[in-house]
């Protein structure tokens, strides 16, 4: 503990650097005494900004205006507080933020979020320059507690999204692309059974997938990688080992995008339409690169009945139709 006389010179010096004049004589006669001060900057006569305490660990107030007459830096860092009740994850579609332990990249990792993901924030505080800034947020989302960047996080007044019914469904490619139906519904090759309103796109490998309406991803499965026995595609026995995304939409429906080479998306993720969820590709039982779609019910697993789909934009197309997105930013 500083002795007071410690105290006493510390306070001393802070306000001779903070207060123009501070330290020479006032207007009752002598130098400032902390001992005296009034709580408030101000308050001792002569005086333009004394400290309100002499506690060693608090700085002064700073004085409202500098010389110049330019309000002066903040003495500690300038963080959001009741004005950033939540943040929404700006990283890039394809990537996620790790979540962290500590406000630091060598923080232990204990979650991730995807993009435009909405969480709710506990506090700020500063820690390590991440693209040059060093403000992290403390969040919470789900089980999810620990600490984000400020470089991939932007405050938000918004709440986390509540679906509302879709209008409709588009194509889930992206805007202008132009393809076939490579399979169309109650198909002669594998569209039967749960499968029966499914349509299959005649795509390249990589060709980003896109959410057909408003989403939250309900389940994902990306576990097939290059040189697995599944990923360049195979027979019944590889049905489970397809890379998929579930959407779940505001009328109580879901969406499934299959095949995928690269999935893009976390569970509990929103995604807003026309937003790529993944890759397409040749994973699970397929002869061959292409797109699996079709709208479901909502089951509680990946694989449900499938539901009539009619597109905005095409209709009910049918195999060797040809049919161009207009699923288009809003």
């Amino acid at each position: 503990m500083a002795s007071r006389a410690d105290v006493r010179a510390r306070a001393l010096a802070l306000c001779t650097l903070l207060v123009p004049g501070c330290g020479s004589p006032v207007a009752e006669g002598g130098a400032w005494d902390p001992d005296d001060a009034t709580t408030g900057a101000g308050d001792t006569a002569g005086s333009t900004g004394a400290p309100a305490s002499t506690d060693d660990t608090a700085a002064p107030p700073a004085p409202e205006t500098s010389e110049a007459g330019e309000p002066p830096p903040p003495p500690f860092p300038d963080v959001p507080q009741d004005d950033c009740p939540r943040v929404r994850i700006t990283v890039m579609p394809g990537n996620v933020l790790n979540v962290r332990d500590a406000p630091a990249t060598t923080g232990a990792e204990v979650g991730e979020l995807g993009p435009n993901t909405i969480v709710d924030v506990l506090d700020s505080t500063t820690g390590e320059a991440v693209e040059g800034t060093d403000l992290w947020f403390e969040i919470e989302f789900g089980q999810i507690h620990g600490f984000v960047t400020a470089a991939y996080a932007e405050c938000t007044l918004e709440e986390p999204p509540e679906l509302q019914p879709p209008a409709g469904f588009h194509l889930p490619l992206e805007c202008g692309v132009t393809t076939t139906i490579a399979q169309g519904n109650d198909g002669g090759f594998s569209h039967q059974g749960a499968a029966f309103y499914a349509f299959d796109f005649s795509v390249g490998v990589n060709t980003p997938l896109v959410a057909m309406a408003d989403g939250i991803v309900a389940h994902t499965f990306a576990e097939t990688m290059p040189g697995d026995p599944c990923y360049d595609g195979g027979g019944a026995d590889c049905f489970a080992y397809g890379n998929l995304v579930v959407l779940r939409h505001g009328d109580g429906s879901t969406s499934l995008y299959k095949h995928l080479n690269e999935v893009w998306t976390l569970d509990g993720e929103f995604v807003p339409r026309g937003t790529p969820v993944g890759l397409s590709g040749s994973t699970g039982y397929s002869t061959g690169p292409h797109a699996h779609v079709m709208r479901m019910e909502d089951c509680g697993t990946a694989q449900c009945q499938s539901i009539p789909l009619e597109f905005l934009e095409a209709g009910v197309p049918e195999q060797g139709d040809s049919v161009t997105s207009e699923n288009c930013p809003p």
